[in-house]
């Protein structure tokens, strides 16, 4: 059985536009091994009664992540790195996502859409990419963190405001540009690539803070039964381009949703494991075009309509954000929910023609 939750009704006028252009090189899609079908086989059980646990929050210093709720894979936690990250079919796959606490997806220019990659608790990421350049948006995002933005360029918007507010970012075509390298086995611009040490140690010698209140998420008990929500072992995202159709896939045994992209798994290019995720919040943001460029404004204050997929499960609710806070998901009852330990992935879909028209998602998993 499956509830769809897409409209057939005609796309707006950013839809319209923004399909029409195009920033990011030639569309080309990349093999990858699929998973078996076994893992994504069975949801969590759903008792008719439990008790709620308690809600815990992870440090946000110390040995255990705030934003994964699990332990630093080094027994530290430095400054945050918000990296924005290439997700055109040509930069595909890409190094480092699997090794991201937090991934965000969000459309940028003609219908494409950027990854920002926040990593803390993974301080050996060998290499981090292809990268790509920032947005008034994504730099809102990474900064909510209080991360280094990482970029190679940005849009004009942008520029004025790392000018402006003296912003500590890392920019491949400024200051920053001898932490980064360009990989010969691709064509640019989908080739530019940094890691976590090189970036780590640019932010020192550009006199950056290393150490930073970071905003800690709620996490409860790994093995709580959730008893919210309706079953959703498998689900699908769609932007606005064909190419950038995103889908979960839920797998019992390790608890997390697998991603896939364009009906292929998504694997990191560094270590070939799958992108993963134990929550994934999929938010409905008003989006505006705002020059014949096909450059955005994204609402990422105002809060709106939101789901959350965690345990083969789909919770309804609002996504919320405080001036200085980072994006929070808010349940029907009004209080924030919580987060099982892992990584979380967010993805910020347009609220036209509707949020819903955006996400679709099945009670069981289709064959693979």
């Amino acid at each position: 059985m499956t509830i769809n939750r897409t409209s057939a009704r005609p796309l707006y006028v950013f839809v319209l536009a923004a399909a029409l252009l195009s920033a990011c090189g030639t569309e080309n899609a990349v093999t990858v091994p699929v998973p078996t079908a076994a893992a994504t086989a069975t949801a969590e059980p759903q008792p008719t009664e439990a008790a709620q646990p308690t809600p815990t929050i992870a440090p946000s210093a110390g040995t255990v992540s705030g934003l994964t709720g699990l332990p630093a894979t080094d027994g530290t936690l430095p400054r945050p790195l918000a990296v924005m990250i290439n997700n055109a079919p040509a930069a595909r796959p890409q190094s480092g996502v699997s090794e991201a606490d937090i991934l965000y997806e969000v459309l940028a220019e003609g219908g494409i859409t950027r990854l920002i990659g926040i990593f803390q608790s993974h301080t050996g990421v060998v290499k981090i990419g292809p990268i790509r350049s920032i947005r008034p948006y994504l730099l809102d995002i990474g900064e909510s963190y209080g991360g280094v933005t990482v970029h190679a360029g940005g849009s004009p918007a942008a520029y004025a405001i790392l000018q402006k507010e003296k912003k500590e970012d890392m920019d491949e075509i400024g200051r920053a540009g001898a932490y980064f390298w360009r990989d010969k086995e691709r064509k640019a611009p989908h080739n530019l690539y940094s890691n976590a040490a090189k970036l780590r140690e640019g932010a020192e010698k550009l006199g950056f803070a290393d150490s930073v209140e970071v905003p800690g998420l709620l996490f409860t008990d790994p093995d709580y039964v959730p008893t919210e929500g309706q079953p959703a072992l498998e689900f699908n995202v769609k932007f606005l381009l064909q190419s950038y159709t995103v889908g979960y896939k839920y797998n019992a045994e390790q608890r997390t949703y697998v991603r896939w992209v364009n009906g292929k798994p998504h694997l990191d290019l560094n270590n070939a494991s799958p992108v993963q995720a134990a929550n994934v919040i999929v938010m409905g943001s008003d989006h505006k075009v705002l020059d014949d460029v096909g450059r955005l404004q994204v609402d990422v204050e105002l809060g709106g309509e939101a789901l959350l997929f965690q345990r083969g499960t789909a919770i309804a609710g609002k996504w919320s954000r405080r001036p200085g806070d980072i994006i929070r998901f808010v349940k029907e009852d009004g209080k924030e929910a919580l987060m099982y330990p892992g990584v979380t992935h967010i993805l910020i879909v347009p609220n036209s023609p509707s949020f819903s028209s955006h996400v679709d998602y099945a009670l069981e998993p289709s064959p693979t």
